[in-house]
């Protein structure tokens, strides 16, 4: 009987010496990983717990366009918007600045915006009223529509942004557009950055950490989900935070950071945004650009700027 009791005392003292590690690993471990198309992502422990998909939500990530979809919806809609751009000199003194209230006017296919009311201080403008910065001209030309523009819908499938065809000034909007609304695809047409943009290529996996979480952004529930270069990396996209709704899926909030040195230029921007919605609409709400960027020919640019869009109507 003795060596019966001595058996089960091994026993449970075994399985306990088992369990125990596991328990206290358990409670200590509060993330995991996971590997997608050689991407390692950190999961949250409610994640976890949550039995999210995770190649099937990164592949959603890879493949949105609710991002897109958004700023083409303000290609139908009317809407006010507050503009605020302000260039600095080398001292981080505002050397010039406009601040603006607009209105878009949209019907049938046409729009165009009407200036409610500006302020502009410094050289913003040249002798014929045009940008003499680069920056702002480029800011005009992807919310603006300064005479009426015709043929718009909302639509995003079969659209593609291409630079085919297009050069100069039209060329760098679609690029711009590009990296803007298809973070992490490649852009043709720029120098030595223009496949480091495909941050979710396998060939770039081992640049990044990627993770997702889950929580409240703008008052909703939503998946986080974050991209960050690992330290000594040769990256355009430093880092980019999404926040999706997991109602719908859709982007809610979006920032990103990035840089990069090369011969011909270098660049160091910061931009975030925030959506909306407006009946069956997801809309952007508000646009913050902070940035400091040079191109060979042309002068250092600093700047900041910060849209801010209300009273949608259609």
């Amino acid at each position: 009987m003795r060596g019966k009791h001595l058996y089960i005392i091994t026993l449970v003292a075994g399985v306990a010496c088992l369990l125990l590690p596991g328990a206290l690993l358990f409670g200590q471990q509060k993330d995991s990983v996971v590997v997608v198309d050689k991407k390692v992502i950190t999961l949250s422990e409610i994640i976890i717990r949550n039995n999210v998909n995770v190649p099937s939500f990164i592949e959603r990530v890879k493949n949105d366009t609710t991002f897109y979809k958004a700023f083409r919806n303000l290609r139908v809609l009317e809407f006010t918007s507050l503009n605020d751009i302000r260039m600095f000199d080398k001292k981080s003194k505002v050397k010039a600045s406009l601040f603006s209230k607009t209105s878009q006017w949209a019907r049938d296919g046409c729009r165009y915006t009407r200036v409610l009311n500006e302020e502009v201080t410094g050289d913003m403008y040249n002798d014929k009223k045009q940008y003499n910065y680069y920056t702002p001209e480029l800011y005009a030309g992807l919310f603006f529509a300064g005479d009426t523009v015709c043929g718009e819908t909302n639509i995003v499938q079969g659209t593609t942004l291409s630079v085919k065809s297009k050069s100069g000034t039209e060329k760098h909007k679609e690029q711009l557009k590009m990296l803007f609304f298809n973070p992490g695809k490649a852009i043709p047409g720029l120098p030595f950055i223009g496949g480091k943009t495909a941050i979710f290529d396998e060939g770039m996996a081992e640049s990044y950490e990627y993770s997702l979480d889950q929580d409240e952004h703008l008052g909703e529930l939503c998946y986080v989900f974050s991209i960050k270069a690992k330290d000594g990396s040769k990256v355009v996209i430093d880092e980019m935070v999404t926040w999706f709704s997991v109602k719908t899926l859709e982007v809610i909030a979006r920032n990103y950071s990035l840089s990069y040195k090369a011969g011909l230029y270098d660049f160091n921007v910061d931009m975030q945004v925030e959506m909306t919605r407006f009946e069956n609409y997801l809309v952007p709400r508000l646009l913050r650009y902070n940035g400091n960027w040079d191109v060979v020919f042309k002068k250092r640019e600093r700047a900041v700027f910060t849209a801010t869009l209300f009273d949608f109507h259609e």
